[in-house]
Order: C-alpha cells, then sequence, then structure tokens
C-alpha cells in the first residue's frame, strides 16, 4: 500500500559553549540544508551561557524565522545535557544532534532525514565508512578514537553493530527512546541511545570529518573520565540489565 502521510516533524539540537564565530555560517548551511527536504523542522541552539555573543546572534535569526530557536541554560555544562535539554523542549518526531564548530557537514541533513524516512530508526553520521573521512587527523589522535570505539563494541548487540558508535551527528526517531533514562553528562550520548534504545534499524551515512572553523576544541581530561565512566555505567546495563548502573 502506497504510504501518503506526511513525513514526521525534525528539530535538530545544536549545542553551543563560545562558539559565535561558527553559528552564522552553520545557521545559513543547515537552513539552505533543510530547505532541500520536505520535513517541517526548527533549529535548536542550546547555549551554555557562552556570553560570547551566541543569544544575540541567534535571536537576530529567530526574528526573521520563528523555526530557529534559542534555549539558554545557567549554570549548566555538557553537551549530553544540552542534547536532552533541546529534544525535552521540542514536539519533533525526529531528533538530531550536530556539533556547532562545522566539522559536521549541514549539508548531510537532508540524507539523514532521507534515511529516516525510508524506515531506519536513527541515520548516523559516520566517520568510519568511508576510509578517508579522518585522514585530516595526526596518528595520535587516530588511534585514540579508534580505541574509544573499540571499547564500544562488547556493549553493542549483535545485529546492529554500528561501526561510529561515538559520533556526534545523528538522527533517530522519538518513539525509540521515550521514557528511557539518559544521563545528562559526558560527550556521547549516542552509545547511550545505542545501548538502552529501541533501535532495530540503522544506517550509517560516510561523511568527511571537517577542521574547526573558529573557537577553541572543548576537548579535556575531563571528558576523558566522563566516557569511560559512562562505559562503565553502560557495561552494567548492557550485562545485568536495567536498574543495575
Amino acid at each position: 500500500m502506497e504510504n501518503n502521510s506526511a513525513p514526521g516533524k525534525f528539530a535538530l539540537v545544536v549545542p553551543a559553549l563560545k562558539e559565535a564565530g561558527n553559528l552564522p555560517t552553520l545557521i545559513d548551511r543547515a537552513q539552505i540544508a533543510l530547505a532541500r527536504q520536505s520535513n517541517d523542522y526548527e533549529l535548536i541552539i542550546v547555549d551554555d551561557d557562552s556570553r560570547d555573543g551566541t543569544e544575540e546572534i541567534v535571536q537576530e535569526y529567530s526574528r526573521r524565522d520563528q523555526r530557529i530557536r534559542l534555549l539558554v541554560r545557567k549554570g549548566a555544562r555538557g553537551l549530553s545535557g544540552a542534547v536532552l535539554h533541546g529534544w525535552n523542549h521540542t514536539d519533533a518526531t525526529m531528533l538530531g544532534v550536530m556539533d556547532a564548530d562545522l566539522q559536521h557537514p549541514p549539508e548531510l541533513l537532508p540524507t539523514l532525514l532521507a534515511a529516516v524516512n525510508d524506515g531506519n530508526d536513527i541515520a548516523i553520521a559516520s566517520r568510519y565508512v568511508a576510509k578517508d573521512s579522518i585522514s585530516n587527523w595526526n596518528v595520535a589522535r587516530q588511534l585514540i578514537s579508534r580505541f574509544g570505539t573499540w571499547a564500544t563494541w562488547p556493549l553493542q548487540r549483535r545485529g546492529l553493530r554500528i561501526k561510529d558508535p561515538l559520533s556526534g551527528f545523528f538522527i533517530v526517531r522519538r518513539e525509540c527512546i521515550d521514557g528511557l533514562e539518559l544521563q545528562p553528562y559526558g560527550f556521547k550520548i549516542l552509545l547511550e541511545i545505542l545501548v538502552k534504545g529501541r533501535i532495530q534499524k540503522a544506517a550509517e551515512l560516510p561523511f568527511k570529518f571537517a577542521t574547526r572553523h573558529a573557537g577553541e576544541s572543548k576537548a579535556d581530561l575531563k571528558i576523558a573520565f566522563q566516557y569511560f565512566s559512562l562505559l562503565g555505567k553502560l557495561s552494567r546495563h548492557a550485562f545485568f540489565g536495567p536498574g543495575s548502573q
């Protein structure tokens, strides 16, 4: 039977901490990309109280296009928490996230959306589908990234082995995560969704990981500690079930 139903509403959350130098280009490119697809959408910038002009930049865009929204978190930090904050403030049935630093190409959004519209529960922009996706990284960074990915393999379900479970660029159906207790800390919310979520079918799409456009990386030892702490919690969940964290 032919499906003539309209595609679901899509909300893209972009966590931001001192990313004023990147946001105008990001929003412009995202708007152009999202105009090429049929889903109703909103673009939600979640600012962790940057005080660098981020609020003013997004408010100006929002005045011209009400689909551009700003949420400001006071006294809170962390990518996963910002993502959940944005998702909790939308009624969209399809939920996405991407970085604000332009390392993720907004031009891939229509392709990711099409993959979910075609029946996938989640569509992931993957650094490890194409061989040259991270060729601009130095050897040490590539090894650290690969090690972090390999450490997730015991947690992933058979039949749903994702090559890049630490990607920060993906779209998931809300119904697959509704009711889950997701942790609002750390930087790797995709891994938690893959372990806890009701994901049956996934698509991984290749992309070229770009260099940061402006500003400074937020990576530090605290993030590494949070990641290994998350691995421990998810290991208990995967092997002993919910409630064992």
